[in-house]
């Protein structure tokens, strides 16, 4: 190997070493300084509701699912009779 190639080798581990310094460097800095607003900061009646399921509609929509998958399976028979028979 010669010198220029070891020297070209260092120079790549420094600029690797340095970005992750710098990316640690980040990580302790305050949100703010980041660019990033602080989850407190965002008022209560602003922040996204999830939608949940009620206990009905999380039976009902079990009980539409049953039934999709009953027919389902019911029409997947007929085609294989259908296939056995030919």
């Amino acid at each position: 190997m010669d010198i220029q190639s070891i020297v070209k080798e260092l120079k790549r581990e420094r600029d690797r070493l340095e970005r992750a310094i710098a990316a640690l460097e980040r990580v302790d800095l305050p949100p703010a300084r980041l660019g990033l607003r602080p989850v407190a900061a965002v008022p209560v009646a602003q922040r996204k509701k999830r939608n949940r399921l009620t206990p009905e509609g999380r039976k009902r929509l079990s009980e539409n699912m049953k039934k999709r998958w009953a027919e389902k399976k019911k029409a997947a028979g007929a085609t294989k009779k259908v296939a056995a028979r030919r």
